[in-house]
């Protein structure tokens, strides 16, 4: 049986290229490398040819594309036989919606809010303007409305098989309310001039049945539709008498016609454009075709779940991945209900791993929540990248980029001015959802009457600009004391910046955001409105921040790309060793077994693309001057059109870091300007500075394009490629070393390691979906087979094909596996370094009982590198660890040298024993 708590993750991108099977059959390799869980992307049925999974569209099944229920059970079976346990990756918060195969959205779209599944989604019916009924906008058209209704694109359909009617627009299927069956029948008749004939009197006859409002019914339509299906001939008749509703430009009646019968439907079409204003259901971030789920609906749940019970109760789910936790409305209610669910089906024996995908920003901790072991890893991920920048060159990289940019070095006013612009286009439909609920219940009592809708808007306005954080974690019954205190801080700053008079309005807001309006002896308002006010801006300010730092902000501040991670600080000063040591003592205390990530499918570029960026740090005033020369000769590539330069100065500072990173060991391939080429057009388009995928310039698109074409072509910038080759060497050797330190960091800091598929080679890989190409595990399995017996000297001078890292990877795996309680659940202890070269010394101790470990890794290695020239040889590296409480063999003091303990490796674990048996510290186990 695998452990109840992972040693050890991989993480696989199941796709229909990469199924089940194909995920069994690299389970005996996985096994051998040291992995003790398999952790997979989605495995609910997804929408058909999704490359990841996320917009699931039916909770209950397993995916058909990657094998069924079939292929679960292979999988399944191999994972047992290995003793490997299965964390799925589960997305409670969003399914995918529009097409044709989602049933409870098309049940929804058919029946409105009677549909027994309308509960399961976040959509405010009467929110659609000039609209006498309520319904759901459909975002969906390619063009307005009336210009897709006048080219027939919207077209009225009949399924014989089912006897429904359907609006299909291409791929979208449009259910018809049941009780427009019977118009559509006698227009049909009537077309078709079928009165006559004995298919269409008994359709008259149906359709003549069911008269008054809203019939057929729910109760009544089954049978409606059965009747229809089994007429003799009505499939023929309504075939022909379809014309009826046939819109074209040159057919106003018919146009008309279907038109008129859309307008009575439980939805509204519109250009897809509309929905940033306009959209009236909750979106998973910005996405139209990711509705919102009210999981907090107990029903909603259940069935949500039922599928992970199942696979709990019969012992094949050891685990489960939350995607998305702030998106829930109560995510403190979700996982109580989510750990009550495990308990039911495989009672209270063991844990049950659960980690949360959660960013957390800088100094932000993490809430605790029923049954949850800690995050996917990425606040760990960024401290370990931040302890190994050399923060002695950030103040150089400050200055490059003011002159750059003609901006100062500060994050804040670049994620303003995004979440500004997030407001006015992305989310403009949700942040109107909220202004009207809070100016309703301002209007509620005659005391707070007095604030106008336009003052309330411009109030939480500033109340989100300013919020610093994605969220916050109010329930039902109030925030906490650090939430209050967040509220208060955050309308502090808001006012702050309010010029007009106040009069109350930001206390207003405030006690609507924190629920304290429905405290006793307070004015009445709405209960429900102030409880779903609160607790819907917890959900819409996530989204703008993810909107507005991730996806905007990173893609502006280009300081150093190493540091613009998810979580991460694009403008952070570092980490020094004594802080990096305090956030992994607390994390050993708090959070021991969340997991620790270098890179995931989500990441904005490979874990060693990353250490490479990173070592820039090191070499600032070099780079520098290589940016400046290479500005000079790649200036005719420019696209220049009047005021328009392609790429901007910015821009092309961002490029030149991210070939760096990228830049292949063995020189580039065919494929890679490609790559480039598209990385470069999605982060133009995120950065919605010059272009953006709202509004494409193509002008501004194409130049780019072209100058990545030129200067990555030989025959026009040889002598940019040579510089850029030299120093691409100097930097890949630099983060070599750093990635090595990082992996050492990984696997033996408090935490579950994860290993994103692939990256067991070295991982240039730059944003999806470049990093969710296909990975060569013959290749991995291979190698693996013939490091057996690793040479390291040997290793490091044919380090480029990536048996190095490999060889490292399943090392650390091997030591976590043969030393479980220590890694698992032991203390962190912080060991003194001295000497001239300290500050380039990470070491700690992990202990449990008096069993231990020492790990000791090198950073910043320029100095012992000629600057990324050569291979480090330690001899001369001056630092030594005073071990003093542990014995290790072969050490005859209380302190190890570190230059014969690392010899051609920058890391090194040495097992020990600690002189005397303490306590372990204590580890807070959630089952």
């Amino acid at each position: 049986m695998p452990s109840a708590i992972p040693l050890a993750t991989y993480r696989l991108q199941l796709t229909s290229d990469f199924d089940f099977d194909k995920a069994a059959a690299v389970v005996p390799y996985l096994k051998a490398l040291g992995i003790t869980h398999l952790y997979a992307s989605p495995v609910m049925k997804a929408r058909k040819g999704s490359t990841h999974g996320y917009d699931t569209v039916d909770h209950s099944q397993f995916n058909p594309e990657l094998g069924g229920e079939a292929g679960f059970a292979r999988l399944s079976e191999a994972l047992a036989r290995h003793d490997l346990g299965l964390i799925i990756d589960f997305v409670p918060n969003h399914v995918g919606v529009h097409f044709s195969d989602n049933p409870w959205w098309l049940d929804v779209l058919e029946w409105g809010q009677a549909s027994p599944h309308a509960v399961s989604f976040d959509i405010d019916w009467d929110q659609l303007p000039y609209r006498a009924r309520g319904g759901v906008l459909l975002p969906i058209l390619g063009s307005s409305y009336g210009e897709a209704l006048e080219r027939g694109d919207i077209e009225l359909r009949y399924d014989p098989g089912e006897g429904s009617f359907s609006a299909w627009y291409f791929e979208h299927r449009l259910p018809i309310a049941p009780e427009r069956y019977g118009e559509i029948l006698r227009m049909i008749v009537k077309e078709a001039d079928a009165a006559g004939t004995e298919a269409g009197r008994r359709l008259l006859s149906l359709a003549a049945r069911y008269t008054g409002l809203r019939r057929p019914n729910r109760k009544e339509a089954p049978g409606f539709k059965a009747e229809l299906k089994d007429i003799a001939g009505a499939a023929d008749i309504i075939s022909r008498g379809l014309a009826a509703y046939r819109a074209a430009k040159d057919r106003p009646a018919q146009t008309l016609a279907l038109h008129h019968l859309l307008e009575r439907q439980n939805y509204k079409l519109g250009h897809w454009r509309l929905a940033s204003s306009d959209i009236n259901y909750r979106r998973f971030f910005d996405v139209n075709g990711l509705a919102g789920l009210r999981v907090e609906d107990a029903s909603t749940f259940a069935a949500t779940h039922r599928l992970v019970k199942q696979l709990v109760t019969e012992g094949k789910l050891q685990g489960i991945r939350l995607d998305h936790i702030d998106g829930l409305r109560d995510p403190a209610q979700y996982c109580q209900r989510l750990r009550r669910l495990v308990r039911d089906a495989q009672g209270n024996a063991k844990p049950f791993y659960t980690a949360i995908e959660k960013i957390l920003c800088e100094h932000e901790t993490l809430p605790h929540f029923a049954g949850v072991q800690g995050t996917t890893g990425y606040e760990w991920m960024n401290a370990i990248t931040q302890v190994l920048v050399d923060a002695r060159g950030l103040d150089a990289l400050d200055e490059t980029w003011r002159q750059i940019s003609n901006r100062p070095p500060r994050l804040a006013p670049y994620v303003k001015e995004a979440k500004r612009r997030v407001l006015e286009t992305l989310l403009t439909s949700e942040f109107i959802v909220l202004t009207r609920l809070l100016a309703r219940i301002a209007n509620g009592h005659y005391s707070t009457r007095d604030f106008s809708a336009d003052s309330l808007r411009q109030a939480l306005e500033l109340y989100v600009l300013h919020f610093p954080v994605y969220r916050t974690y109010l329930t039902h019954s109030g925030p906490t004391a650090l939430d209050r205190k967040l509220i208060d801080d955050t309308i502090a700053r808001a006012r702050a910046e309010w010029f007009a008079a106040d009069e109350g309005i930001f206390d207003f807001l405030r006690d609507a955001l924190t629920m304290d309006l429905l405290k006793p002896g307070r004015p009445p308002h709405s209960a429900p409105r102030v409880r779903r006010f609160a607790l819907k801006v917890q959900q819409f300010t996530g989204p703008v921040m993810a909107k507005s730092l991730e996806d905007t902000a990173f893609y502006q501040f280009h300081r150093l790309l190493a540091l613009n991670e998810v979580g991460g600080d694009p403008a952070s000063r570092g980490l020094t060793i004594p802080a990096f040591h305090a956030a992994m003592r607390a994390r050993a205390k708090e959070w021991p077994q969340g997991m620790t990530a270098t890179a995931t499918h989500d990441t904005k570029r490979g874990e060693d693309a990353r250490a490479r960026i990173a070592a820039l740090s090191e070499i600032p005033g070099e780079w520098t001057s290589a940016v400046a020369r290479w500005k000079v000769l790649n200036a005719p590539h420019l696209a220049l059109h009047g005021h328009l330069r392609a790429p901007s100065a910015t821009f092309e500072y961002m490029l030149y870091q991210t070939l760096l990173g990228a830049w292949p060991l063995e020189g580039p391939d065919a494929s890679f300007v490609e790559r480039i080429q598209a990385y470069a057009l999605k982060a133009a388009r995120e950065g919605k500075e010059e272009t953006s995928w709202l509004n494409p310039h193509e002008a501004y698109e194409g130049g780019i394009k072209d100058f990545i074409a030129r200067i990555l072509d030989p025959a026009l910038s040889g002598e940019f490629l040579e510089a850029l080759q030299t120093l691409a060497r100097r930097v890949a050797l630099l983060g070599a070393l750093n990635s090595l330190s990082q992996l050492t960091l990984k696997a033996t800091l408090p935490g579950v390691p994860d290993f994103y598929q692939g990256t067991e080679f070295w991982d240039l890989s730059l944003v999806d979906p470049d990093n969710r190409r296909p990975v060569d595990f013959a290749a991995r399995e291979a190698a693996l087979g013939a490091v057996d017996n690793p040479d390291w000297h040997a290793l490091t001078r044919t380090r480029t094909d990536g048996r190095l890292k490999l060889a490292w990877t399943r090392h650390l795996l091997k030591l976590r596996n043969g030393l479980p309680d220590i890694f698992a659940q032991g203390d962190y202890q912080p060991l003194d370094v001295q000497g001239a070269h300290a500050d380039h010394v990470i070491a700690f101790a992990r202990r449990r009982g008096r069993t231990a470990a020492i790990v000791v890794v090198a950073r910043q290695f320029a100095p012992f590198t000629q600057a990324g020239r050569e291979w480090p040889a330690f001899e001369g590296f001056d630092a030594t660890v005073d071990i003093t409480g542990y014995t290790a063999p072969h050490l005859a003091s209380n302190h190890i040298p570190v230059a014969p303990a690392f010899r051609d490796f920058p890391a090194a674990i040495i097992e020990a024993r600690a002189a005397s048996a303490t306590r372990p510290s204590r580890q807070r186990l959630s089952a």
